[in-house]
């Protein structure tokens, strides 16, 4: 079966960008390295599209009502132009999928949703929206996507803004309209999954040709890269951002996951509230915990597994190589009282049986205290 294409495919294919399939589409691995593409992330900028980012709109008199009973996090809290991360959660307290929430107006939101997840989150909202004045639509095929992340990220696109990008006027987790590169109506959103400054931009698919280019060009006088897939993965671990298909699925919760400060139990019911109340109270049988490796000689990969002693303790969900911190990092569910800083595992490879000594991190390794995203 063909493989479907995002709107930058010729793009990517000029630039002789390595394509793998991602849920049916081809999606740019890389441009010239991972680490390359990783580095100019963290010090300069990338450019980001990997496969296929959009947005699931909730408009209707009830819109908020649905999304307070789906998501784990307070939406009712929020007011237009916020961004909220949250999870939306089976009975059990799994999870659908981790996703942001955009407010733009009190009966119209939008859900960015996992690309492999958009089909599972929009039939599922869909059908708990039954009996309430409130509609689902994938916005897929009219939308376009591109994120601007690094330190350089605010100059190369101020350029093509007309719209303050400060701090002050458009703080982390906020989002603003404006024109970019002249493509009107464009969704100017502070967000990111690489862990710098960073702007993601949803905008009209018909403008993708053009905005790709004119934001290339733009960055090219600061160092900016067009980066892949493999560098989107490589800085999210450094920061222990989870990735959903590998460190989370709907068989894990928010609790054990490490992102229960999302759960607001005391904004009312929700589905999966029991099921995650008592594990708050009762305690877990397996956390997340991240391993970091003291080099970059042994990459551990899912599946692989994680013991003390010689006695099995757990598996690896996903790992990768941390080139900024010259580090291989990793997750994997471990019992909670494993997973505590400081902690020694010994990682073997499921394939070849190689092993690494790592140790259990409290904290992402790269800018705990989340000062970068918010400059």
């Amino acid at each position: 079966m063909a493989r479907r294409h995002t709107p930058y495919y010729h793009q990517f294919a000029a630039l002789g960008a390595e394509l793998v399939d991602r849920i049916g589409f081809d999606s740019a691995f890389k441009f010239t390295s991972v680490e390359a593409e990783h580095l100019a992330t963290r010090e300069k900028a990338g450019l980001y599209d990997v496969y296929y980012q959009v947005f699931v709109e909730i408009k209707g008199a009830d819109a908020e009502a649905l999304l307070q009973r789906t998501l784990v996090n307070n939406v009712a809290a929020m007011t237009d132009g916020k961004v909220l991360y949250s999870s939306v959660c089976n009975d059990a307290g799994g999870m659908i999928d981790d996703l942001t929430c955009f407010r733009l107006s009190p009966t119209q939101f939008r859900l960015c949703p996992t690309p492999s997840r958009v089909d599972r989150v929009t039939a599922y909202l869909t059908e708990q929206a039954e009996g309430l004045h409130a509609t689902v639509t994938n916005l897929g095929a009219g939308q376009a996507f591109l994120s601007v992340q690094g330190p350089q990220a605010r100059a190369i696109l101020a350029s093509l803004i007309d719209a303050d990008l400060s701090t002050a006027a458009l703080p982390y987790y906020t989002f603003v309209h404006g024109t970019v590169a002249g493509v009107p109506n464009t969704m100017i959103s502070r967000t990111g999954y690489s862990g710098e400054l960073g702007y993601e931009l949803f905008y009209p698919g018909e403008y993708a040709d053009h905005m790709y280019t004119a934001v290339l060009e733009a960055g090219k006088p600061f160092g900016m890269l067009p980066a892949g897939l493999g560098a989107l993965r490589s800085v999210r671990i450094e920061k222990r951002y989870p990735l959903y298909g590998l460190d989370l699925d709907e068989t894990t919760s928010p609790i054990e996951a490490g992102v229960g400060w999302t759960v607001r139990f005391d904004k009312g019911q929700f589905i999966g509230r029991d099921a995650l109340l008592r594990q708050k109270e009762q305690g877990v049988s397996r956390k997340l915990a991240m391993i970091a490796f003291p080099d970059l000689s042994f990459t551990a990969a899912t599946g692989d597994a994680m013991s003390i002693d010689g006695q099995t303790v757990g598996t690896i969900s996903s790992g990768d190589r941390g080139f900024f911190l010259k580090r291989s990092l990793a997750l994997g569910y471990v019992p909670p009282a494993l997973a505590v800083a400081g902690t020694k595992v010994t990682v073997t490879a499921k394939a070849g049986g190689a092993s690494g000594e790592g140790e259990i991190l409290a904290k992402a390794p790269y800018d705990p205290e989340m000062t970068r995203v918010r400059s």
